[in-house]
């Protein structure tokens, strides 16, 4: 990569969120009747999930130019009920896949790739043998691959509620590896008539994606609640309602490029990204603000403007609930004035990579002093030992937010490599010829 040259003045449009994409093929597929999916992100990962869905029976149409899909609905059926589905790498459409097919009472072989084979599947896994889920592995236990065998209706125990006529399926669930185990069920939550309360028993707080989930669940026609700060509902015989949906832009892209904005001392402006955004990656703006930088939210979308280089404050912050941003945050702090450390994100050992591990084992090797802690990680800031005439390449470890995040150094400092950068097909295909397109030169 090759440095902007003076301050950037960055506006951009960026692809729809990921984690509402994949919400919302889920929820049409299980809804009555059809609906129109707008600004649909089209990335390794939701053609996967989109794919796996036609796999099962649904018939689903896209255009991707106009970043659309049209899916018709099953009405909480299955149409096929014994086929193998293969996810890929995609946690998101391994888990929700999961949770939707395991409940629906077929029989499915779930496959994935290695990476995938790696990654936290047991509390879903148990959740769902509560509620009379059959499985047989064929590795690992409670680990891809496996045969999801029926379910046993009677499985789970049953909470009596004085309020209601019907009998609610209750199930615990652990949630401090990931939020998608609660996501998953709540989200196919409606394929239980008598309906389902899921009591947490871990003690990971970070919810922002479970409100996603709940919120477009009510957008959709299904009726829940939090009836406890730990306990979530799922009233008996709900069901979701096709209808036209517009999909939010991908506030975690859009990260990438305010965080260039605030190290290079200039703005960036993205299309449609407003306070009213409801992904959690949004705080990571308020975090920068923190930090030295400016926002201003104007008709077209927030805009960022970053202090003088140099001018830039350290800080500790808690990012649990943003934690897709632990890499961006990373590359920022480089070039604060004091140190920086990120805590609250100890489960992103175990997302697409140990990204603790890779950021501590990539900034060291840049020559950045840089501490891994049991949660977290405090990084010293300092000066990047590269040059044109010996450059560092940085590993991805085929994770598209290391790809992306440690981009960020290369906007302002010569002599940044970064190793297999086609990873971002994951979430965001086209991101390097994006940085091409604002004014970087790429090699």
């Amino acid at each position: 990569m090759k440095p902007f040259t003076g301050r950037p003045d960055i506006h951009i449009r960026v692809p729809g969120s990921k984690s509402i994409t994949n919400r919302a093929l889920l929820i049409a597929a299980l809804a009555e009747g059809t609906s129109v999916l707008r600004g649909v992100l089209f990335s390794d990962d939701s053609r996967v999930f989109i794919e796996a869905l036609q796999t099962v029976g649904f018939e689903i149409s896209v255009d991707e130019k106009q970043a659309e899909a049209v899916i018709h609905g099953g009405g909480k059926k299955i149409p096929r009920d014994h086929v193998s589905v293969y996810v890929g790498s995609a946690g998101t459409a391994a888990r929700f896949l999961t949770a939707m097919l395991a409940l629906s009472g077929g029989c499915y072989e779930m496959l994935s790739s290695d990476q995938m084979k790696a990654r936290p599947m047991r509390p879903l896994l148990e959740a769902l043998e509560q509620m009379g889920a059959l499985f047989e592995y064929k590795e690992e236990p409670y680990s891809f691959p496996f045969r999801i065998l029926g379910r046993n209706q009677k499985g789970g125990s049953i909470h009596k509620n004085s309020c209601r006529s019907s009998d609610m399926r209750k199930v615990y669930l652990n949630i401090d590896e990931s939020s998608q185990f609660l996501s998953a069920l709540l989200l196919s939550g409606v394929i239980c008539e008598e309906g389902l309360m899921v009591e947490l028993t871990g003690k990971r707080d970070a919810r922002a994606y479970v409100k996603i989930s709940m919120n477009m669940m009510k957008e959709f026609g299904c009726r829940m609640e939090q009836s406890a700060e730990n306990e979530y509902r799922i009233l008996p015989g709900q069901s979701y309602q096709g209808r036209e949906y517009q999909i939010e832009p991908d506030v975690s892209a859009a990260c990438y490029f305010y965080a260039m904005a605030a190290v290079n001392g200039g703005t960036a402006l993205v299309d449609h990204v407003h306070p009213s955004c409801m992904q959690g990656d949004i705080r990571f703006l308020y975090t920068l603000e923190e930090m030295g930088c400016r926002l201003e939210d104007t008709d077209e979308g927030i805009c960022l403007t970053g202090p003088e280089p140099g001018e830039l404050r350290g800080l500790d912050v808690c990012m649990s609930d943003f934690s897709d941003q632990s890499m961006t945050m990373a590359a920022v702090a480089i070039f604060a004035g004091s140190p920086v450390r990120i805590q609250g994100v100890g489960h992103i050992r175990r997302q697409e990579s140990d990204r603790i591990r890779g950021i501590v084992t990539e900034l060291r090797r840049l020559g950045i002093r840089c501490e891994e802690e049991e949660d977290g990680l405090l990084i010293h800031p300092g000066q990047i030992e590269s040059s044109n005439r010996a450059p560092v390449v940085v590993r991805t470890y085929e994770d598209h937010r290391m790809a992306m995040a440690f981009s960020i150094l290369g906007t302002r400092q010569e002599g940044i490599v970064i190793d297999d950068p086609l990873c971002c097909r994951k979430t965001y295909e086209d991101y390097f010829q994006v940085l091409t397109n604002l004014g970087l030169r790429l090699q």
